[in-house]
């Protein structure tokens, strides 16, 4: 049993030769476009990454330049540094106290109260789990705020209201990039959704080419992972894949040329379109394997107790499923002695004055539910984790 977070694993072998040979035709942009202008009502801009999206969004926003952003504390590190590059700076809120990964209403409320100069809040639904929309989107209102959905992790989750991710906000920003649920090896959109801000995009100018090596990259980036991974069973994968990175053959995803402005190719487009097409089946898989992780782990180490778990799981897109265990280095290696490879832990730098983010980001390890995660390997890893448990 080789499985991974990352590398690939949301790819087959459709998806590998569909990324090496996919044609770069207009018609692929313009039909994702067509689909995310349906899907969630409102103006489209395609971007080569999701951070773009971001630091388009606040450039039409137009915000006096003493604005600050709210973002989750428990975060990727691409986010604070899109807003950075926009020229703001991001207020970091605390987890709730009763679980979960997102923030509260209350501690926005409380940010607020401390800081006027919040002109605009982004919430992440994290690893796709649904965040309290309308007590935010209540407070957004009564201040006056801009509510920008980042969906990276969260296309096809629904809040408990039941209308989906993306369907609340005034902006909704999109990453296609590695591992995402919408996995196009590269690429982000901006949604338009509050009409006063239509046209605005229009303003900004035309996005450059990606530089051409980046493009060389992500057309081989599945198949190299693809072969990385199988290589694990011959015991060559650690030393191909060293080689590729040394060679400059992988993409790096911290590239901080990456934050400048790129648009999306049209094949990239493609790619997205086929993932929108499997988006159901996708997450229809994802839910079924973190029901099992929810039925056969302990209570004590869910992120919510047995019931309340199952119903987040119900709404979420499962990006990945969390569990949070004391020793978690020593659990990260009794899995890779049994193939599991899931050190990749998101996030392990956060902010510093959230002390339940801190406290998550210590103890959080991110069980596989990707499309090639069979309901046997779900079993297998639960059982390990817990045979390790009975250890301690």
């Amino acid at each position: 049993m080789n499985i991974f977070n990352s590398l690939g694993s949301n790819y087959d072998w459709r998806f590998v030769l569909k990324a090496l040979f996919a044609k770069n035709k207009e018609s692929y942009s313009a039909n994702l476009k067509n689909l995310l202008e349906k899907k969630y009502n409102g103006e489209v801009l395609l971007a080569y990454k999701g951070r773009q999206a971001i630091e388009l969004t606040l450039e039409i926003l137009n915000l006096p330049k003493e604005s600050f952003i709210a973002i989750n504390g428990f975060t990727c590190v691409a986010v604070f540094n899109s807003i950075r590059k926009a020229g703001f700076e991001p207020v970091c809120l605390d987890l709730q106290d009763s679980g979960g990964l997102n923030f509260t209403p209350d501690s926005l409320e409380k940010t607020l109260s401390k800081n006027k100069k919040i002109s605009a809040v982004i919430i992440q639904n994290t690893l796709g789990y649904p965040c309290d929309i309308e007590g935010i989107l209540a407070i957004c209102k009564r201040h006056n705020l801009i509510l920008i959905e980042d969906l990276a992790h969260c296309v096809g989750t629904r809040y408990p209201n039941g209308k989906e991710t993306g369907t609340m906000g005034d902006f909704v920003v999109l990453s296609f990039s590695q591992d995402k649920i919408i996995d196009s090896v590269s690429g982000g959109a901006l949604v338009i959704r509050n009409k006063k801000y239509f046209d605005k995009g229009n303003s900004l100018g035309g996005l450059s080419k990606p530089p051409p090596m980046w493009i060389f990259r992500d057309r081989i980036y599945p198949f190299e992972t693809y072969k990385i991974r199988a290589a694990y069973k011959l015991g060559l994968g650690k030393p191909y894949h060293f080689l590729l990175k040394k060679l400059g053959l992988l993409p790096n995803v911290m590239n901080q040329s990456f934050y400048d402005y790129y648009s999306l190719p049209n094949w990239h487009a493609s790619l997205a379109l086929y993932q929108f097409k499997h988006l159901d089946t996708q997450l229809n898989h994802r839910r079924k394997i973190a029901q099992i992780y929810v039925s056969l782990l302990p209570e004590n180490i869910l992120m919510f107790a047995k019931e309340k778990n199952k119903e987040a799981v119900s709404l979420s897109s499962n990006l990945r499923f969390p569990i949070f265990v004391e020793n978690r280095s020593k659990l990260i290696r009794k899995l890779k002695d049994q193939g599991v490879y899931i050190s990749d832990v998101w996030y392990t730098d956060v902010a510093p004055q959230c002390p339940n983010a801190v406290d998550d980001s210590k103890m959080i390890l991110n069980l596989p539910t990707h499309i090639n995660i069979t309901e046997k390997d779900a079993k297998n890893i639960s059982l390990i984790i817990n045979q390790w448990l009975k250890s301690q």
